[in-house]
């Protein structure tokens, strides 16, 4: 006890939990039960402390998640020193995946729980995907038109006061901080300049998707080159230093308005790997679109600007299926995060999904339209 506060090992606080937890956190626990690497960690103190009913629902829990060996473990243990237990699975469902355990991160073991129960709710709520453009040209020409409308509403929704005139300016190459001294200053100005930096990013990246290129590995490789970029004119103005551009935080972050608390800063060193993994290898580009900008914002990897770049990471993904550039309206900010928040706290995706869905659906009928 600490503080008053009763603080417990894992496998004491596995113990300790009741049945309704489970159903509640089940990818807690689950991310939790893959962490244990042997049987003993939670029979030394279920044979201490005679925890029978305990035994029954962690040797159940054990084998919803594959580990048949550690719960046969536990149950002939028990067994063994005189205890009669029943096994009891305490969870609602299954997984459809058995997940390995050769990395022990629970970071790593809850975004995979995620990906899998989420990626059905997608599939099942999203618009059937077009198919990867044939007409490359014609798809650039498309998301270069949309940019200034794209970036009004991006910069918006994270609270910078942006205009068409001004992310004309930038864009053209009016923006002149040697000899403005007001466009070195005005955040505004260089929030706009580097959304159009990361922009030409990400339309590379999307050429080579378009191209056949796996668009995890693309997104692997490109999403440091969109950070850097996005900061890069606030540490020329001297507004950030040179070093905020290293890469991942270093310091917790949080979320404004949001219960969600995104993983500590060495936890984002395994959970980014994590996500370029399932991208790579997901064959869906509408769970791609949606769990990739849901899982990188629960994640929270940069000190700032995860909002944009999880949008430029649902674009691209959703260029990888044919779906059109999907522009976010500030008028929405408040469902958008709404969503974000029900998918993080309550581990639903339906909201969002259908969210993103309705503003995709738009997009498709414009598309239809304009081809008529």
């Amino acid at each position: 006890k600490k503080h008053g506060i009763n603080i417990y090992s894992l496998p004491a606080a596995l113990i300790s939990c009741n049945e309704r937890f489970f159903i509640q956190s089940p990818n807690d626990v689950r991310a939790s039960l893959l962490t244990i690497k042997d049987s003993s960690e939670l029979l030394n103190p279920l044979i201490e402390r005679g925890h029978v009913q305990a035994a029954g629902r962690l040797s159940g829990a054990l084998r919803n998640i594959g580990h048949q060996k550690m719960a046969d473990e536990i149950l002939s243990t028990m067994k063994a020193v005189g205890h009669d237990v029943r096994e009891k699975d305490p969870f609602e469902d299954e997984l459809p995946v058995i997940i390995s355990s050769r990395n022990t991160s629970p970071i790593v073991f809850r975004i995979n729980l995620m990906w899998q129960r989420m990626r059905d709710v997608v599939i099942e709520n999203f618009p059937k995907e077009p198919g990867l453009s044939k007409d490359i040209s014609g798809y650039m020409k498309n998301v270069e038109d949309i940019y200034k409308n794209d970036a009004y509403h991006s910069l918006s929704i994270e609270g910078y006061q942006v205009s068409s005139e001004l992310i004309e300016k930038v864009k053209t190459g009016n923006w002149n901080p040697d000899t403005d001294t007001k466009d070195v200053q005005h955040k505004n100005a260089l929030a706009a300049r580097g959304y159009w930096q990361a922009f030409q990013i990400v339309t590379k990246s999307i050429t080579k998707i378009l191209n056949g290129e796996n668009p995890g590995s693309i997104l692997n490789q490109d999403h440091g080159s969109l950070y850097r970029e996005l900061f890069g004119p606030s540490v020329a103005a001297g507004i950030l230093k040179a070093s905020d551009l290293a890469g991942y935080r270093n310091n917790p972050v949080f979320i404004s308005q949001s219960r969600h608390v995104p993983p500590d800063p060495a936890s984002v060193r395994d959970a980014m790997p994590a996500l370029f993994e399932l991208l790579e290898s997901e064959v869906n580009s509408a769970v791609r679109s949606i769990l990739g900008h849901f899982i990188f914002v629960y994640i929270h990897p940069y000190p700032d600007g995860n909002g944009r770049l999880a949008r430029f990471i649902m674009n691209t993904m959703l260029a990888s299926g044919g779906f059109p550039w999907t522009i976010i309206p500030f008028e929405k900010r408040d469902p958008y995060m709404q969503a974000l928040e029900k998918a993080s706290i309550d581990q639903d995706i339906k909201d969002f999904t259908l969210f993103i869905a309705g503003l995709v659906n738009e997009g498709l009928k414009k598309q239809k339209q304009d081809k008529s």
